[in-house]
């Protein structure tokens, strides 16, 4: 492996993530150093506070367009609320959040045999030029890797008889009975599963890096990128093996 140290850093409004759990289960995936770091949010400069604010995506259906933040706007990536907390949800480009947090990572930590990953609330997406919208992500690779939690929830599609219901009685007591009906088919905010579908996250990010494959196409390796819920917990959760190549190169990771 060209990584010889991977370096996780908290993220408190990130409640269900489980770092020593994951400091475990890549200690024994993989032959290298990791280290846990604090927040890597915490007490933000104004001049960062605004690059991020600056990342803001405002129109699902138009490439992302450089924008000067309102001082309110500012202040609220200063205080790093919890996404679940907030009125709306906020959406980030995930280069631009990518190219703005990477000013945080130390100068003599900044090199190619160390791995940073950075988790987040923070919804990041990405443009894709097929149907020319942006699409939510909850893994952003390279270097510093960012793996959003929110991106978890909100990027894999519910079911589909789900959005049939929805669009029966769109109504906010109607949205609650919907979710009770399949609740534990999606992931929720502060879902106790997210932590260990995070495992999955990371394999792919840390395969990507050393590699520069993304994701997997067989849904029985846990490499794949599932576009579903139900998927996501196939590979993740129930079934957590790897297809035959990547198996090899795990193997070949630790030999």
């Amino acid at each position: 492996m060209k990584t010889s140290k991977i370096i996780l850093y908290d993220e408190p409004t990130v409640l269900e993530i489980q770092l020593e759990r994951l400091k475990k289960f890549l200690t024994e995936t993989f032959p290298v150093e990791i280290k846990i770091r604090e927040n890597i949010f915490e007490g933000l400069s104004e001049d960062i506070s605004e690059k991020i604010a600056g990342c803001r995506i405002f129109d699902l259906k138009k490439q992302f367009e450089k924008h000067s933040p309102s001082v309110e706007d500012i202040m609220i990536e200063k205080e790093n609320k919890d996404m679940s907390e907030r009125e709306e949800m906020t959406l980030y480009d995930g280069f631009e959040f990518h190219n703005a947090i990477t000013e945080l990572i130390p100068m003599n930590e900044n090199k190619r045999d160390t791995l940073h990953i950075i988790f987040t609330n923070k919804l990041t997406c990405t443009f894709d030029e097929s149907d020319f919208r942006y699409h939510a992500r909850a893994l952003i690779g390279s270097n510093p890797v960012i793996i959003s939690t929110t991106g978890m929830i909100e990027a894999p599609a519910k079911p589909k008889q789900y959005y049939l219901d929805l669009l029966t009685n769109f109504s906010e007591k109607r949205v609650e009975e919907i979710k009770k009906k399949y609740k534990g088919e999606f992931l929720e905010y502060h879902d106790s599963r997210i932590s260990e579908i995070t495992e999955g996250y990371l394999l792919q990010a840390i395969i990507y890096y050393e590699t520069g494959e993304a994701f997997c196409e067989h849904k029985d390796c846990r490499l794949f990128n599932a576009h579903w819920q139900k998927d996501l917990f196939f590979s993740q959760l129930e079934n957590k093996r790897f297809c035959k190549k990547h198996q090899d190169i795990l193997t070949e990771f630790k030999n």
